[in-house]
């Protein structure tokens, strides 16, 4: 069973509850959109720019579809609320929690850069060099 599965609150009051978390937490920045069946959050917190892009798989129906959307948004509050709890009681820190998620500057985000290298390096067996080689002859 998937967690909140069956909530009955709306995308607007978990949206809300989720920027007031990261405000909370010092975020100078919020945002939130959708395009399609996907919907995104980003702010900007200890000196990041930070992404988060879910996807809503289509239901049945209209009705399915969206209960779909409310379960998302709560799970991604719900990951937010443990990654904060993580840096606030010390066990971890900001860089190490939202790390995938932390947007490079060429948009995108670190979990997209470093994804292919991690595929690569366990179909070769090879890790990719830490620093290119610089020629200093």
């Amino acid at each position: 069973m998937a967690y909140a599965e069956k909530t009955t609150v709306p995308v607007s009051k978990t949206r809300i509850e989720i920027e007031e978390l990261i405000r909370k937490h010092g975020a100078g920045q919020f945002i939130s959109g959708y395009s399609g069946n996907k919907v995104m959050i980003g702010f900007t917190a200890a000196g990041r720019q930070v992404r988060f892009i879910v996807n809503i798989p289509d239901g049945k129906n209209q009705r399915d579809t969206e209960q779909l959307e409310r379960q998302r948004w709560r799970a991604l509050l719900l990951v937010i609320k443990a990654k904060f709890e993580a840096i606030d009681s010390g066990v971890s820190c900001f860089d190490d929690e939202f790390l995938a998620h932390i947007v490079l500057p060429d948009g995108q985000t670190a979990g997209q850069w470093i994804q292919p290298q991690i595929d690569a390096a366990y179909e070769t067996g090879n890790m990719p060099a830490m620093l290119p080689m610089l020629d200093t002859e």
